[in-house]
């Protein structure tokens, strides 16, 4: 099974995985794991301004985590960023936005726990 990860969902499997759901804990090592790169964005964006804290430099580090977990990073397509046109404002987060675009486009679950998400046309695993 394919699913797309919520940046909070890679951030606990790291560091605090007790957070994770038992089904996420069961499900993730082994379905085909993917990560927006609007993750890696949101997570150097909160690492520049303070409000994570992760070894630096952050790229090498999240890099190396991604591989060592066997996630794939999506990559955001016109096709994604055109799709957010005719999201709903529910979510007005713009990170999350792009999962929501990229859950439809590529028709990929969502792993998160945030449920703004139950609102768009996703299947929200948690």
């Amino acid at each position: 099974m394919r699913v797309l990860i919520d940046t909070h969902v890679f951030l606990w499997g790291l560091t605090e995985e007790a957070r994770l759901s038992p089904d996420v804990r069961r499900l993730l090592p082994v379905a085909d794991v993917w990560m927006s790169v609007a993750s890696i964005w949101e997570i150097i964006t909160r690492v520049q301004v303070g409000k994570l804290t992760l070894p630096s430099p952050v790229g090498p580090f999240l890099t190396a985590k991604l591989v060592s977990n066997g996630v794939s990073v999506l990559p955001i397509t016109l096709d994604h960023v055109l799709r957010i046109e005719s999201l709903e404002l529910h979510h007005r987060d713009p990170f999350d936005r792009v999962l929501i675009a990229q859950s439809i486009e590529e028709k990929l679950p969502l792993v998160t726990a945030d449920p703004h998400f139950e609102r768009y046309p996703v299947e929200v695993i948690w």
